[in-house]
């Protein structure tokens, strides 16, 4: 697999930090360092994203795990070059939950044996996923149509490991089929440490809002509350983790809150600012919100992001992820006209890295400049 180094972060003890109305997650026998959670998305959360988002640190800390892309458990068995771009990791990313999609119970456990003893912290079993390519396979949330083999399948996969496994799930395949109140409780009762659930079905996709609470009505069965309300009376100590539309940390607090979920998984919302798990866990402890991270620094992560994928393959497979990757960036490093217009037209390394400099340069200049004349901040690159 490949190696690459985070950047040198500094951490508090967990002693010496104030909580502000947050209980520590735990995870089974893993306690982590604060509830928000990198969600594994396809395509997205390499090893090189990863080691972005744990570089990104704060007075309390950062993220409190990270997820690998989506698994697929035969791959990862025959140990084929993609999957082990995937699976790639290294000491500097942990804790670590490695993802598996599948529906076969054989090869998911011996998929689950094989991430444990390539560096899983915690496993994640794939039941969300609304992606036709996993769920034409029965896997990703059409295990929520199929709860008896489901339910087969999950205690197959913790019987087989030693490191906790969990589950991520959605409301229900449609607005018929809502399994808040029936499938969590039995998950947990093979054995699955802990619940993340996105407040969408299969069917909603991620189209409209994420149903958190539905304005606290009772009877609602569709809701992440829904879940965390039933585990609360079945299964206290598996905790619920809630996910869907957290783009700042006031989503956080406002989905922990709302909910009574134990954590907070970030998916797309942290795309194009990894920094965002640093601001969360500081507010979620403090009450108080971080200074916006400097833009300068901002346009940094995108060059050691970049740095990063080369480490992993090569000139050719960087310049097109970071192409894919500079839409989401973009919004947070404005004013910067033509960004994403320049980047996807970059044909070299030295290209993309010397237009990445220069802005940086720029930023740096014109923001001393403001400070010292109160001039408006402009950014021409």
């Amino acid at each position: 697999m490949p190696t690459l180094r985070a950047l040198p972060a500094s951490s508090l003890p967990l002693s010496t930090w104030d909580f502000y109305n947050t209980p520590m997650l735990r995870i089974g026998s893993v306690q982590l360092e604060n509830p928000v959670l990198l969600a594994p998305i396809a395509g997205y959360c390499d090893l090189a994203f990863r080691l972005i988002v744990r570089s990104v640190r704060g007075p309390s800390g950062g993220v409190g795990l990270a997820c690998t892309d989506l698994l697929c458990p035969q791959a990862v068995l025959s140990e084929n070059d993609k999957s082990m771009w995937l699976a790639a990791t290294n000491d500097d990313d942990k804790p670590l939950c490695m993802q598996l999609y599948g529906a076969h119970a054989d090869i998911m456990a011996d998929a689950a044996q094989w991430a444990q003893q390539h560096g899983a912290t915690t496993i994640d079993i794939n039941m969300g996923c609304p992606v036709d390519k996993v769920t034409k396979k029965n896997g990703g949330s059409m295990l929520l149509c199929d709860p008896t083999n489901t339910i087969a399948l999950a205690k197959k996969v913790v019987d087989a490991v030693r490191v906790p496994v969990t589950a991520k799930i959605r409301l229900g395949w449609d607005d018929g089929s809502i399994i808040t109140d029936s499938l969590p409780p039995r998950l947990a009762d093979v054995g699955i440490a802990a619940v993340t659930v996105h407040g969408r079905t299969t069917e909603q996709k991620f189209r409209g809002a994420a149903r958190i609470d539905q304005g606290m009505l009772p009877g609602n069965l569709d809701t992440i509350k829904a879940v965390v309300d039933v585990m609360a009376k079945r299964h206290s100590n598996v905790p619920v983790i809630g996910n869907g539309d957290v783009q700042s940390p006031l989503d956080v607090k406002a989905m922990m809150d709302r909910t009574g979920c134990a954590g907070v998984m970030i998916g797309r919302g942290a795309l194009g600012q990894p920094w965002l798990f640093r601001d969360a866990a500081h507010y979620l402890r403090t009450g108080e919100m971080l200074p916006p991270y400097p833009r300068a620094d901002r346009a940094r992560l995108v060059l050691q992001h970049f740095d990063g994928l080369m480490q992993m393959r090569d000139e050719r497979y960087a310049l097109a992820k970071i192409r894919t990757r500079i839409s989401w960036y973009s919004k947070h490093l404005q004013p910067w006209p033509r960004l994403r217009h320049e980047v996807h037209h970059m044909k070299s390394v030295s290209e993309f890295r010397e237009y990445m400099l220069r802005g940086i340069e720029h930023i740096e200049r014109i923001e001393v400049e403001h400070v010292n004349h109160d001039d408006p901040v402009t950014m021409v690159a």
